[in-house]
């Protein structure tokens, strides 16, 4: 009886996989990108502030290869295109839900660093989300980054000159292009990580599901407490005491403590995953960030 039981629990964990999979990466279709006139969920509220001119909002795209096929990664740009050989650009890396209509709030929250226009900031989204057609998948999120990287070198940006922020699932790319210098186009003079997540196995094992390997449960071979060893621009680490999605202690204080070099820690009391910017207060949240670019 025991020997039936193991199996059907193995069976089971078996048609798991997909679901558990689909936990870590969550996208959803949507007709067109609305931006400020998106009625459903958004990442933060600001309430009107922070706005920013429809003149400096550029939608653009990038072809990767996916499956055989090539697919255009959908971006936005918030910024003058024409000037970006020129200045400092912000690559945000948003994180596993939805599309860039649920993360336009942070990508104008940063756009008003340093004063409205001090910043360039281009956002994507991975293959599946939004109007980015294409498989879901590590690897994609990994080769959109790399063509949203080309896209900017294209433009004229140079590597002393980027900074890339990653919010949760996005700490992935992040650690990846900063992590493998000649593997990508542009490499990021300063990088900052938000709530970022270890590994996709302490995910797992952080939810307490079973005592076993996370690679039984998922593909995802993310691993951001072991890429953080080889990364050596400095880093901003921001992460929610309060985080009950990814634990503080499990998830950003491992890949922080594994960070060699010029590094610098704000913990959030009572910062949840998605309120840090609001809980520090949105202008202090910026002010950093701006203070750790300029310094």
């Amino acid at each position: 009886m025991k020997y039936i039981t193991l199996l059907l629990l193995v069976l089971s964990l078996i048609s798991c996989r997909k679901r558990l999979d689909s936990f870590l990466f969550n996208p959803a279709k949507i007709d067109s990108y609305q931006l400020d006139n998106f009625k459903g969920e958004i990442t933060l509220d600001l309430s009107g502030q922070y706005s920013v001119p429809q003149n400096m909002i550029h939608f653009v795209e990038f072809p990767i290869t996916d499956n055989g096929k090539t697919i255009q990664i959908k971006g936005i740009y918030v910024g003058d295109t024409a000037n970006i050989s020129q200045d400092t650009v912000i690559l945000y890396c948003h994180g596993n839900k939805d599309h860039m209509d649920f993360y336009w709030p942070r990508q104008k929250l940063y756009a008003n660093a340093g004063g409205l226009g001090r910043y360039g900031v281009l956002m994507f989204d991975y293959p599946g989300f939004g109007l980015t057609e294409g498989t879901t998948t590590e690897t994609n999120m990994y080769e959109s980054t790399r063509a949203a990287l080309q896209w900017l070198k294209g433009k004229g940006l140079t590597s002393d000159r980027l900074v890339m922020i990653g919010f949760s699932l996005g700490s992935a790319p992040v650690c990846e292009v900063a992590g493998h210098a000649s593997d990508y186009p542009l490499q990021p003079s300063k990088i900052v990580l938000e709530a970022p997540f270890a590994s996709a196995e302490i995910m797992i094992q952080d939810a307490a599901l079973l005592s076993m390997p996370g690679s039984f449960l998922v593909d995802l071979k993310i691993d951001n407490a072991t890429e953080i060893k080889k990364v050596n621009v400095p880093l901003l680490w921001i992460h929610g005491a309060a985080d009950s999605f990814l634990s503080m202690k499990s998830h950003g204080q491992l890949v922080y403590d594994n960070k060699p070099g010029t590094k610098e820690a704000v913990k959030v009391e009572g910062g949840e995953h998605e309120t840090n910017p609001s809980v520090m207060g949105y202008q202090n949240c910026i002010d950093k960030i701006a203070e750790f670019i300029e310094n």
